[in-house]
Formats: C-alpha cells, structure tokens, sequence
C-alpha cells in the first residue's frame, strides 16, 4: 500500500530526522518540502509583528533545518550523486541544476547509497539487481 503525503512527511520529522544515509524518492522529498514550506510560511508572514514572532519563526526555521537538509541529500543520493551536490546551491547556476537532479527519477537497483526505495518492499527484485 502506498503512503500519503502527510505520511512522507510525518516519517521525515520522526524517524528520518536527521538521516544522510539511504535514499529518498521524489515524492518523500516533495511532500516533505511541500509541507514544511506550508507550516513554516505563517511563521514567516508574522515575523514582522513583533521580537516574539521572530524568535518563533527562528524556532520553526531551526526545527525543520535538519530534515529538510537531509532529505535534499538522500533525494541527492537516490539519483546517484554526493550530498555535496548541495553546496552548488550557494550559486546562482547551481539552483536550477540542483533542482534538475531533484526531479529526475530514481537510479535503478542498488546504487552506492542502498536499495531504490521503490522496490524496498520486494526484496527478490533487489537481490537480483545487486547481483546483475
């Protein structure tokens, strides 16, 4: 059966908080980014209304740094590339290529990073893939 976006996302915040192992496929990664982009966005809005909203918004910013970092490198990692790709974000050529990398679909099989998180419920497919 196939998880829901609000379930993606709540298995990031929780169990997947700060995890740079694995791979993460694109709809972990969207929904993630979709919903931390939706919480975080009244905090941002309220920032100007006072020292308290500030701290609040710099709370929120803080709590959701990790798992948005890590998801964007185990989304780095299913197509088969470093974490490190991340850093060409701090370029303005950087963005639309790091964002080209988001959505390209996942590296078929096992890759240097573990399983395709596709294919994780049918472990015959992966056994037969590592082997190929």
């Amino acid at each position: 059966m196939q998880k829901s976006g609000l379930e993606y996302f709540i298995t990031c915040i929780t169990q997947k908080y700060a995890v740079f192992e694995g791979r993460s496929r694109r709809r972990e990664f969207w929904y993630t980014t979709l919903f931390i982009s939706l919480i975080s966005f009244p905090f941002n809005v309220m920032e100007d209304n006072g020292f308290a909203f500030k701290v609040l918004s710099l709370v929120v910013s803080l709590i959701f740094f990790l798992p948005s970092l890590s998801v964007a490198v185990r989304r780095l990692h299913d197509t088969g590339r470093s974490g490190k790709w991340l850093l060409l974000m701090f370029t303005i050529i950087g963005i639309p290529v790091v964002l080209y990398f988001y959505i390209q679909d996942s590296q078929p099989g096992y890759n240097e990073y573990g399983p395709n998180p596709k294919s994780e419920g049918n472990d015959q497919e992966n056994i037969l893939d590592q082997l190929v």
